[in-house]
């Protein structure tokens, strides 16, 4: 159990300190994600991009449980 909360703790880190060029990348922006902007509302939903990204979680999770 520890081992796993440093391997999450650590991918956290990662992600933070590489955020300025991962919020460059076009997540958020798929196909499928909804967004509605109106007039002093917006509503933004990306169905599309969690999908993608639980995909990709499932499958490096079952490559470390080999």
């Amino acid at each position: 159990m520890s081992r796993t909360l440093i391997i999450i703790g650590l991918c956290i880190v990662t992600i933070g300190l590489l955020w300025p060029w991962l919020s460059k990348l076009p997540f958020g922006q798929l196909p499928g994600d909804i967004a509605i902007r109106r007039e002093g509302f917006s509503f933004f939903f990306p169905i599309t991009t969690m999908i993608l990204i639980s995909v990709v979680l499932s499958a490096m999770l079952w490559l470390f449980n080999r």
